[in-house]
Order: C-alpha cells, then sequence, then structure tokens
C-alpha cells in the first residue's frame, strides 16, 4: 500500500518526543509502576491542580475524589482482574500499563495519530511479552492481560480489535488486523460456562485478518494468508489460503502462491487440542459463582 510521509511541525515533534522518552525511562526504572501511571494521567488529563490541593488535604466532593483516585491503577479493577488461573506476579505489573493504555485512549491526544502510534508502541514494549519494531497499534484495542502477548516487526493493528491472551497469542511480522477484529485464546465449556479452557492461537507472519472477522482459540492462520471481512474461523487457515465464511473455509489460494500452498481440499482442520495451555487452581481456591446455576439436565 502506497501512504504518504506524515511529519509535526518540529516545535510540536520536540514536545512530544520529550514527553514519550521521559515515560519510557520512567517505566524501565526503578520507580513504581503504579506511581509513574498515576503521575502521568494526572498531567493527560489536566488535573494537576486539582490532584495537589487534594493532596494537601484541601476538601473536595466525593466525585472529585473518585476522579482523582481513579487515575491511580491501584484503584481500579479490570474484567481480567476476576480470572482465576492468571499469573498473579505479571498481572499486577500489565495491570497498571493497561490501565494507562486505555485512560489515554480516552484523552484527546488519542486522536494525534502521529503521537498516539508512537506512544502506544513505546507502551507495548513494556506491557507485551514481545514487541518487535516499527508496529502501529490505533485506537481503542483492549487485550486481557497484555503480558501473554508477542507481536513481531511491522505489525499494524486497527481501531476496536480484541486480543484475547487469557491463554497465549503470537502474532508474527507485517501482520496486518483491521477495524473490529476479535482473536481469542480461550474457550468456555458448552454445559458450564464458568469452565475455561486456554489455548495458544498463532497468527503467522503477512497474514491478514479483516474487518470484523472473529478467531477461535488454539486456531493458527498461516503465513501470507487472508481472512475475510466477518469471517469465523474455528479451524486452521493454511499460509497463502484465502478463507472466507461462518464457519471460515479456504475458498481459495492467493495469486501467484499456488505452488507454496496445500491443495485446498480438506485444508481447514482443527489442531488446537494441540495447543492447549494446562493450568491448575489451589486446593483452597475461594470459588466465586457468579451464576449459581443448577448444571444437572432434567429426568
Amino acid at each position: 500500500m502506497t501512504k504518504r510521509h506524515v511529519t509535526l511541525p518540529e516545535s510540536a515533534e520536540a514536545g512530544l518526543r520529550g514527553f514519550i522518552d521521559e515515560v519510557d525511562e520512567r517505566l524501565a526504572g526503578e520507580e513504581d509502576t503504579c506511581a509513574v501511571v498515576e503521575d502521568v494521567l494526572v498531567d493527560l488529563y489536566g488535573d494537576r491542580e486539582a490532584y495537589e490541593a487534594w493532596q494537601n488535604g484541601e476538601p473536595v466532593s466525593n466525585a472529585e475524589r473518585v476522579r482523582l483516585q481513579g487515575y491511580d491503577p491501584c484503584n481500579s479493577t479490570l474484567e481480567s482482574e476476576y480470572y482465576a488461573e492468571k499469573d498473579e506476579e505479571k498481572f499486577r505489573e500489565s495491570k497498571h500499563l493497561q490501565w494507562l493504555w486505555r485512560q489515554f485512549d480516552a484523552t484527546p491526544m488519542a486522536d494525534n495519530v502521529e503521537f498516539a502510534l508512537r506512544f502506544r508502541r513505546m507502551l507495548a514494549k513494556h506491557l507485551f511479552e514481545e514487541c518487535g519494531d516499527g508496529c502501529r497499534f490505533f485506537k481503542g484495542i483492549t487485550f486481557t492481560y497484555g503480558h501473554n502477548i508477542s507481536v513481531g516487526d511491522n505489525t499494524v493493528v486497527h481501531d476496536d480489535v480484541h486480543l484475547d491472551d487469557r491463554g497465549r497469542l503470537t502474532i508474527g511480522d507485517r501482520v496486518s488486523i483491521s477495524d473490529g477484529v476479535h482473536v481469542y485464546s480461550h474457550d468456555h465449556d458448552v454445559v458450564d460456562q464458568t469452565r475455561v479452557e486456554n489455548y495458544h492461537t498463532i497468527v503467522e507472519d503477512d497474514a491478514r485478518l479483516t474487518y470484523d472477522s472473529m478467531i477461535r482459540a488454539g486456531v493458527k492462520v498461516g503465513e501470507n494468508a487472508i481472512v475475510g471481512a466477518k469471517s469465523v474461523v474455528p479451524k486452521d487457515v493454511p499460509a497463502h489460503h484465502i478463507a472466507v465464511g461462518q464457519p471460515a473455509k479456504s475458498v481459495k489460494v492467493k495469486p501467484g502462491w499456488e505452488d507454496a500452498a496445500d491443495p485446498l481440499e480438506d485444508a481447514n482442520v482443527s489442531r488446537k487440542e494441540d495447543r492447549r495451555i494446562e493450568y491448575e487452581l489451589d486446593d483452597d481456591f475461594d470459588v466465586f459463582d457468579e451464576f449459581q446455576r443448577d448444571l444437572q439436565p432434567p429426568k
């Protein structure tokens, strides 16, 4: 794709570069991540004066106190906080960084594309297990944790994408993920939906996941493959194949790649059980039964 090279005025560039470098250095240093995130959000939201007054003991309304406390990620909860099998130690760190990512996306600065792409790329290198060079992350991307995601070089993830890493998610080099795509790495039992199985989901180099498609847990989308818009992919897509539909099936090999690709016949096979990630909960784990259902079938 041909795109224009975009630059900012030097005065704006200097300020943005200085800010990103400062946050990067602080996150990589010895400071408590929670404190860094709080400090950065207070300034991004222009609330320093009110925050300092509150810290100095001046009276504030209940609503204002809730707002000011909300900059501290230790005062927040995320949906993934409730997941029983998560790695508590890794989550303590990734939660703070995910909070910064999400709250940054709610600021006007998130619409300044040149700045926002660079800010999120910097955050991704701290949040993800691995993040390559030249990646571009647009607005509204969500994760389960973040710390179970690996991304290669020059990958682009567009608006409102969900990257579920409750299991493990590996995304290769030069992958394109379009708006509204959901990539999953966990699945629920059809009888007892509180029973969760985690998997390793893989999107290989140069693959394209187009608009509003869904990749189910444990799937591998092969190198240079394409998943069509609004497709639901429950089984592997071989390299160089074009898969479409609900459920998605390989319907074509990309032109010019016929000699390198597997035949279309019997192409889509489920290998998710080979990619299952086992976990165990402590015997004394206190289970929260949110549904309190009787799952016994009628007699």
